[in-house]
């Protein structure tokens, strides 16, 4: 597989870096959604813009059904503060007594639409967590 470069790449690479099958691929290029180029060596394969395109629809697919989740930490509370700048998001909530911060994403915090008085759950996975002993 080509590790560098913007293309062409063969159709059996570009299928793999968008996690679908050479048949599929093969059928996406039969239905027209993307133009299949032919290598200097002369075998089929797709531009990098092109692959670049269907791989941006792919991960634009929703998802279906119910996720599990492995944090078992889960607090439910309300979004007190939302603070974005043009990457990032700063969001707080209220869990009872407790005040939690996330930092996410921008476009992330767009898409729950997040802002003060939405109900949210912070589930909180963690490889460290200090304890402190009050005085």
């Amino acid at each position: 597989m080509p590790t560098a470069g913007t293309g062409p790449f063969p159709l059996t690479d570009a299928a793999q870096l968008l996690g679908v099958s050479d048949d599929t691929l093969r059928r996406w290029a039969d239905l027209g959604r993307f133009r299949v180029e032919r290598s200097p060596s002369g075998y089929a394969a797709i531009s990098g813009r092109e692959l670049a395109r269907l791989a941006v629809e792919q991960a634009d697919l929703p998802e279906s059904g119910p996720r599990e989740v492995s944090a078992r930490n889960r607090l439910r509370g309300i979004v007190t503060k939302v603070t974005r700048d043009t990457v990032m998001a700063q969001v707080e909530l209220c869990c009872g007594p407790y005040r939690i911060v996330s930092l996410l994403s921008r476009e992330a915090a767009d898409d729950l639409a997040l802002e003060p008085g939405v109900i949210a759950v912070a589930a909180v996975k963690a490889t460290a967590v200090v304890l402190e002993l009050p005085r």
